[in-house]
């Protein structure tokens, strides 16, 4: 018997908008707690750079990864769109927030490790339960 409704991962821009939505939220996990180790545990603000970058990185590759997993198709694109989102989401909070643009380094950071994690998921094994068309 055929399913009567489709997939969430059917639809690009519903699909997109998850795993963009489970990055950012992966990159603001890794903010607080990069943040708190730096404050806390080494007392010290000279590698804030490093932990801001991996914390971008972490969330774009998570992000990546999820939707190439579910999609299982053009992981690279994905990958890299996901980046792309996730920068215009930054931007914004930058602008909002401080005032200033975000760099074009964060850019290349987050669409490089977007298009890593994309192909990444695209090539992982199925998740279970998973039901495609």
């Amino acid at each position: 018997m055929r399913r009567q409704r489709e997939s969430l991962w059917s639809s690009w821009i519903f699909g997109m908008l998850v795993s963009v939505l489970a990055g950012a939220v992966c990159m603001a996990a890794g903010a607080v707690l990069s943040a708190s180790v730096l404050y806390f545990v080494m007392r010290d603000t000279g590698m804030t750079r490093a932990f801001a970058g991996a914390s971008l990185s972490a969330g774009a590759y998570i992000a990546a990864f999820i939707c190439g997993k579910y999609r299982r198709r053009k992981g690279l694109i994905c990958g890299i769109l996901c980046g792309a989102f996730l920068y215009i989401i930054i931007y914004a909070l930058a602008i909002i927030f401080t005032g200033e643009s975000a760099g074009i380094k964060k850019l290349l950071l987050l669409t490089a490790f977007g298009a890593a994690g994309g192909v990444a998921g695209v090539n992982s094994k199925r998740p279970k339960k998973y039901w495609d068309q």
